[in-house]
C-alpha cells in the first residue's frame, strides 16, 4: 500500500476534526472532535512507522504516548463538561463564556 493513503486519510480526519472544534457549540462533541484529531495524528505515526521501517519502533511508541494523553484529556475534560452542566445546566459553549458565577 502506497504512503499517500494513510496520510490523505488522516488528513481528511484531522480536517473534520477541526470542522468540529470550530464549528460545534456542545462540550462534548467539541470533545469527540478533539479526539479524531488525534487519532489521525495517531494514524499517520502509524503509516509513517510502517513506511520507514524504524528498528526502534519510534512512531508506534509515540502513538501509545498519544493515547495516554488523549485519555488523560478525556477525563479531564469531561470533568469541566460536568462541573459546567452542574452550574448553568447547559453544555453550550457559548453560555460559558465567564469564569465566575453568576449572581444568584
Amino acid at each position: 500500500m502506497h504512503l499517500a493513503v494513510p496520510l490523505v486519510a488522516g488528513a481528511l480526519l484531522f480536517g473534520l476534526g477541526i470542522y468540529g472544534v470550530l464549528a460545534r457549540k456542545n462540550a462534548v462533541l467539541v470533545l469527540m472532535a478533539v479526539e479524531l484529531m488525534l487519532n489521525a495524528v495517531n494514524l499517520n505515526l502509524i503509516a509513517f512507522g510502517a513506511y520507514l521501517r524504524d528498528r526502534f519502533r519510534t512512531g508506534e511508541v509515540t502513538t501509545l504516548f498519544v493515547v495516554t494523553i488523549a485519555a488523560a484529556e478525556v477525563g479531564v475534560g469531561l470533568a469541566i463538561v460536568l462541573l459546567l452542566y452542574r452550574r448553568r445546566e447547559s453544555v453550550d459553549l457559548d453560555r460559558a463564556t465567564e469564569l465566575r458565577e453568576e449572581a444568584a
